[in-house]
């Protein structure tokens, strides 16, 4: 991707006071929202020059490629910013599952009428044979 076109696109965003944006990572094929990350310019524009997901871990104050550890990479599909610029959408197609406890999607659980948690998923991957 060439600047002039990454710039162009970076210009119709509005990122946060911390350079961030929040972004959806769908799956294609299940339509499920698998997690929500943030992007930063620089993980935005890796996303976009290579067709992977990479996002700025927060907790860690670094960039990171999706599955870089795991495997369990995201190829970009589609990529829709919302009406006002202030989030984005990826539509990818997963690779082994998005969750790094072990399930396809970050959403898992249900919370019940009494506050408790139900997992309503199946577990992907033994996360301690992974991490």
């Amino acid at each position: 991707m060439n600047d002039a076109i990454f710039e162009q696109i970076k210009s119709s965003l509005k990122f946060d006071a911390q350079g961030l944006i929040p972004s959806i990572i769908q799956d294609r094929k299940t339509k499920q929202v698998l997690t929500l990350c943030y992007m930063n310019e620089i993980s935005l524009r890796a996303t976009l020059e290579t067709g992977y997901i990479h996002l700025f871990r927060r907790s860690q104050n670094k960039l990171m490629k999706k599955g870089e550890t795991s495997g369990h990479t995201q190829a970009v599909r589609e990529f829709r910013p919302d009406c006002e610029g202030k989030s984005l959408l990826f539509v990818i197609d997963q690779n082994v599952a998005g969750c790094h406890k072990g399930y396809f999607s970050c959403y898992f659980e249900r919370i019940k009428d009494d506050a408790s948690r139900e997992v309503t998923d199946p577990l992907v991957f033994d996360p301690k044979k992974v991490y």
